[in-house]
């Protein structure tokens, strides 16, 4: 029996691992890959406070695991399945497993959105990627397509510029949404190139990617330009597939309330997988610390230890 369980080792669940169990909770920390989450996919995280040059998405959730080490959490690898409740006991399903809790925090995070086109399926891991991190070097010396218009995606651009040898940015709007900062530094790169108010409709290829298809939205005009990968960054969708409707909006992201609890009585949610979250590293450790504060408190409630 543990006092609280974390779904999630992204910095929300880390965070709130931390907190719980330096203040003494027996914390089990359930993680389906390996610990860190959508910041192992960063090259350089330079707006997380106290790094003035930066750091490395690895270094961070290095250190946020060896803290969470030093106060005591379990680990357990796999992928949570279920999740039910029994009176006051929560029993999490994973990899055929049960363990049960006092009380139960989701940080699962969210994935990188697909986006559904000709190709995208069939190309994946053969030039069509989601991380420019893990795949850049692949792309060495070759000629790249990213497609989005956000934070993410300029941020890899920059990343890729380094190794490929052209990068096209393909935004479906006429401007850019990501911060002013990212949309300079993009554009004093020479090998990066835009193409706005533009739709990415098919990748084609053989054994890899050859070509992309674009439409314009505005003449409905469409081109073909040879390419040899394509990184998506469209946007996010919770991890949450596994959880009932009954605490989920309609975008899948779980619903909270100020202090962090679900529509289950001692079932409470952090960082991105959270309905209405601004997802930043910094605020998914804020949300995990917050979380973690009122686990605690109900737990003390069901031990007669509240005060």
């Amino acid at each position: 029996m543990y006092d609280i369980i974390i779904i999630g080792a992204g910095p929300a669940g880390l965070t709130a691992g931390i907190y719980s169990c330096r203040a003494g909770y027996k914390t089990l920390i359930v993680e389906k890959l390996n610990a860190g989450g959508q910041m192992m996919l960063t090259d350089a995280i330079d707006n997380y406070p106290g790094f003035p040059e930066g750091i490395t998405g690895f270094e961070l959730q290095d250190r946020l695991k060896k803290q969470a080490d030093k106060f005591g959490a379990e680990f357990v690898y796999g992928e949570a399945s279920k999740i039910d409740k029994t009176g006051d006991i929560l029993t999490i399903t994973c990899e055929g497993k049960k363990y049960e809790t006092k009380a139960a925090i989701i940080t699962t995070g969210a994935s990188h959105r697909k986006l559904g086109v000709k190709g995208e399926k069939e190309f994946s891991s053969k030039g069509v990627s989601y991380c420019g991190t893990c795949d850049g070097p692949f792309f060495r010396d070759k000629n790249v397509v990213i497609v989005g218009g956000g934070d993410t995606a300029l941020t890899e651009a920059i990343f890729l510029a380094r190794l490929a040898k052209s990068v096209a940015v393909v935004h479906r709007r006429d401007r850019f949404r990501a911060v002013e900062s990212l949309i300079k530094q993009a554009e004093s790169i020479s090998n990066i190139s835009f193409i706005y108010n533009s739709t990415l409709e098919e990748i084609k290829g053989d054994a890899s990617v050859k070509s992309v298809v674009l439409k314009n939205t505005l003449t409905n005009n469409i081109q073909e330009i040879n390419v040899d990968g394509v990184f998506i960054f469209v946007g996010l969708d919770p991890n949450t597939n596994f959880l009932d409707k009954s605490i989920k909006d309609e975008k899948g992201y779980v619903v909270i309330d100020k202090d962090m609890k679900t529509a289950i009585k001692g079932f409470y949610a952090a960082g991105d997988v959270r309905a209405d979250a601004y997802r930043q590293i910094v605020c998914a450790c804020g949300d995990g610390a917050k979380a973690a504060k009122f686990a605690m408190e109900y737990v003390d409630e069901l031990s007669g230890n509240a005060y």
